[in-house]
């Protein structure tokens, strides 16, 4: 256990550094260019969700974030402008979106991974803040142009931080695990199963998200994909949504505890303490998903604090719409084409182990 948070602290040195390196780019890029701080955290958001799935992907992999990750951010900056102005429209294309990358996996490891990072700027659209801008900012939102270019910058970063890492640093990233591919015999397929389980858990979020929690509906919608991704079964998209619910509530009581302190509101401290949670997030997300929703829920809570929301107010609006938001994701897994656990094959002379069949040809 110790190795094991030791490799988890350097990793998620690593992932800190691309994230303060970008922070700092789109810093400068904000005051030369006259841009709003929505790029502060569109940067801070696409670099934390591009690290991981970067850390052993090959130059091919890398040269294919580059080109997918800007043309998406942009694309997701123009869909939030959508949300904004026409929301049943707004919220079709988003769940189209984030169901289509899941469906596509039948088609291979490179269609997977291709998925994954058309999904991310879609995720990091959910965690931007516009509604908690004032409101005679939201209409000078950075536009698709910049949001691209904050992507590049962010590839950038994870690339340059992860090459130094694996050239210097004390450990080489982890291989991914190769698993023979077979083919399914369930008709759909799980792929589309899971895409549909999770076009139905998003489409729901989207519509009890506004009708329940007004403008605060990213927080269901964020927490429907994070509990129906990576769909595994029944039981495990039940686990994620426990932990989802767990973290936030721990969450809750810390950022409570640091708003009590005076740690809260448009100020320096506020900005390295954002950065400080994410970090010791970052670290024990390994270990399990509820200390990354927990963490992520005090950032969030001290990012309103510092565009000047009540933070402390709104926690059991969000304690809520998290609530149901995972509850919507279980009833879809359970319910929607639910996909079946796999079961370990026997090995030979198990008592359970069955005879093979005879052979019909000669």
């Amino acid at each position: 256990m110790t190795v094991k948070l030791i490799r988890n602290a350097y990793e998620a040195a690593l992932t800190m550094t691309a994230v303060l390196l970008c922070y700092a780019a789109a810093l400068w890029l904000e005051d030369a260019a006259a841009l709003h701080t929505d790029v502060l955290v569109l940067a801070v958001a696409l670099t934390l969700t591009l690290a991981r799935p970067q850390r052993t992907a090959d130059i091919r992999g890398r040269l294919t974030a580059c080109v997918l990750m800007p043309a998406v951010a942009g694309a997701a900056t123009l869909l939030g402008h959508l949300i904004a102005r026409h929301y049943a429209l707004g919220a079709a294309v988003f769940t189209t979106g984030i169901a289509l990358p899941i469906w596509i996996r039948r088609h291979g490891p490179a269609a997977t991974k291709a998925g994954t990072l058309m999904t991310l700027p879609l995720i990091a659209l959910l965690v931007v803040p516009g509604p908690a801008l004032p409101p005679k900012s939201q209409d000078a939102l950075v536009s698709w142009g910049w949001s691209a270019v904050i992507g590049v910058l962010a590839c950038g970063c994870v690339w340059l931080v992860q090459a130094l890492g694996d050239r210097f640093g004390p450990w080489p990233p982890d291989p991914e695990p190769v698993s023979p591919r077979r083919v399914s015999r369930l008709h759909p397929r799980p792929s589309s199963r899971m895409a549909l389980q999770m076009a139905v858990a998003i489409a729901a979020a989207f519509a009890l998200g506004r009708l329940l929690f007004d403008h605060h509906w990213p927080w269901m919608v964020l927490t429907a994909y994070v509990a129906a991704g990576g769909n595994r079964g029944r039981s495990d998209v039940l686990r994620k949504g426990v932990e989802r619910l767990v973290g936030a509530c721990a969450g809750t009581l810390l950022a409570t505890g640091l708003a009590a302190a005076g740690l809260n509101g448009r100020t320096q401290a506020s900005v390295v303490l954002i950065f400080a949670v994410l970090a010791v997030a970052l670290w024990l997300r390994p270990l399990s998903y509820a200390y990354w929703a927990a963490g992520i829920t005090t950032a969030l809570s001290l990012l309103l604090g510092y565009y000047g929301q009540d933070a402390l107010h709104l926690l059991p609006t969000r304690l809520a719409a998290v609530a149901v938001g995972a509850a919507l994701a279980v009833a879809s897994a359970w319910w929607v084409l639910p996909v079946p656990r796999r079961r370990r094959p026997l090995t030979p002379g198990s008592p359970s182990a069955a005879p093979p069949a005879p052979s019909r040809t000669p």
